[in-house]
């Protein structure tokens, strides 16, 4: 392991050059990868390993899109596309990717085809820290491990065709057979990690609730209308208000800071935005502080957890989901946003 200085803080990392697919490859060439669920991180991850060389096989209830798209994908029923509880059975290491609250439906199923000296594994911390609400206790004969990609299961594929990783977290929860990091390693390295760093299953899923309810998803979405409805009430343009709230912040500005960092981009845009970028910061961080706290505490108090179990399992969830980001698809906010898309050179260019 590398230790890196972040900030002044040293932390110990793992790259694809101290753990190199050779190894990853050799530490796992007698293990049946199962991947369980084909939904989000799934297809990313299955077709990364799959061209690592990785013996790949993929569990997925039968007939839905999902089945459609693994088949789509190259993975052949009744030889590397399975049900759920048949790749169990038939894998080693058990990747299980589906969702939160499909975790919870279908664990009393998958613990039954567990093997003392399998792995399970993770993406998420969320079924075994909440495993008062999830129920999810593994048997204590196989290993608990954690690999958790730091973005979308499209960006764990796109990024790895293009020739870079994503970066991702790693845990043991339980070492039963005495190669659990080992194997955790392995299977980080073969799905394509730029590098790996070391956290728990409580660590992971508190910061990734928080991430998501945050920054990454929640606070940005609301920081965003409330600066749209403001121009638009004083007059702007909807094309005005977009582009000042939205296009300029993911076409250009945010490109800048992932290259080369906020203090970069501070540094290289005119003295007018740096000087009041720089006055407004600490107001903005201020204001929401209190929000951030409430959210973290609601996130550890499990209270987080109890709202998605509920609203998961509710029979017309998918309905209730469908009319909320219907709602915001027609706002006007996303629909002047689906126009300035289509007016994009490349955009343009389809037509």
């Amino acid at each position: 392991m590398a230790k890196i200085d972040f900030g002044g803080v040293l932390e110990e990392v793992v790259t694809p050059e101290e753990f190199t697919l050779e190894r990853a490859q050799d530490v796992l060439k007698d293990e049946t990868v199962a991947v369980l669920g084909y939904g989000v991180q799934g297809p990313g991850q299955a077709l990364n390993m799959r061209d690592n060389g990785i013996r790949v096989i993929v569990g997925q209830r039968e007939g839905g899109s999902s089945w459609q798209r693994a088949k789509d994908d190259g993975f052949v029923p009744g030889e590397t596309l399975f049900s759920l509880k048949d790749a169990a059975e038939r894998g080693t290491i058990i990747q299980y990717l589906v969702s939160d609250a499909g975790q919870v439906a279908t664990w009393p199923e998958i613990k039954t085809c567990l093997k003392g000296g399998d792995a399970l594994y993770f993406s998420h911390g969320f079924s075994i820290t909440y495993k008062d609400q999830t129920g999810v206790v593994p048997p204590v004969d196989v290993d608990v491990i954690l690999v958790a990609p730091k973005g979308s299961g499209r960006t764990v594929r796109s990024n790895f065709l293009a020739g870079s990783g994503i970066n991702s977290s790693y845990a043991v929860f339980q070492d039963a057979t005495g190669r659990a990091q080992e194997r955790t390693l392995a299977v980080g390295i073969a799905i394509g990690s730029g590098y790996l760093f070391p956290t728990t299953f409580e660590k992971e899923v508190h910061s990734d609730l928080t991430g998501e309810r945050g920054v990454l998803m929640g606070c940005l979405a609301g920081v965003m209308e409330a600066q749209y409805q403001l121009l638009r009430r004083h007059g702007h343009t909807p094309s005005e208000a977009f582009n000042e709230t939205v296009e300029e912040l993911t076409q250009s500005l945010i490109r800048l800071v992932a290259e080369n960092g906020m203090d970069w981009m501070f540094g290289n845009c005119s003295t007018t935005a740096q000087r009041g970028a720089l006055d407004w910061r600490g107001r903005f961080r201020d204001a929401v502080a209190p929000v951030f706290d409430d959210l973290y505490e609601s996130v550890v108090s499990g209270e987080e957890t109890k709202i998605v179990l509920e609203a998961n399992s509710a029979p017309d969830y998918r309905e209730g989901l469908y009319k909320e980001l219907e709602e915001m698809r027609n706002s006007e906010m996303w629909r002047t946003g689906a126009a300035v898309r289509s007016l994009r050179p490349e955009n343009r260019n389809k037509k």
